[in-house]
């Protein structure tokens, strides 16, 4: 990567990632839900694994969240093209356990 796109790349996950958050005040009935998505593309190059966060399961904004290399968790849109596309190479090239959960 060049160096001058590490601080972006940085910048952009910190934003993406505050885009996880745990439930306040009753906005979500869960305790581990998004309370909004990014539309922006995330590469799916950082992905190392998803989970789905539902309206079944008790959140008010349905998504998948991505867990990246570093750790950071991401939530996307579970109805976007890119989003299937990282889960699609996920599931190809992970094993079973480490896919995702729910």
């Amino acid at each position: 990567m060049a160096p001058c796109m590490a601080p972006l790349l940085a910048f952009s996950l910190l934003f993406l990632w505050t885009n996880l958050a745990p439930a306040l005040g009753g906005a979500n009935d869960a305790e581990d839900c998004c309370l909004s998505v990014t539309h922006r593309p995330i590469p799916g190059n950082i992905v190392k694994a998803f989970r789905y966060l539902l309206i079944k399961d008790g959140c008010r904004v349905p998504a998948v969240v991505f867990t990246t290399l570093r750790d950071y968790q991401l939530c996307a849109p579970p109805d976007q093209p890119w989003v299937d596309r990282i889960i699609r190479r996920l599931k190809k090239s992970l094993p079973k356990g480490k896919r995702h959960s729910n």
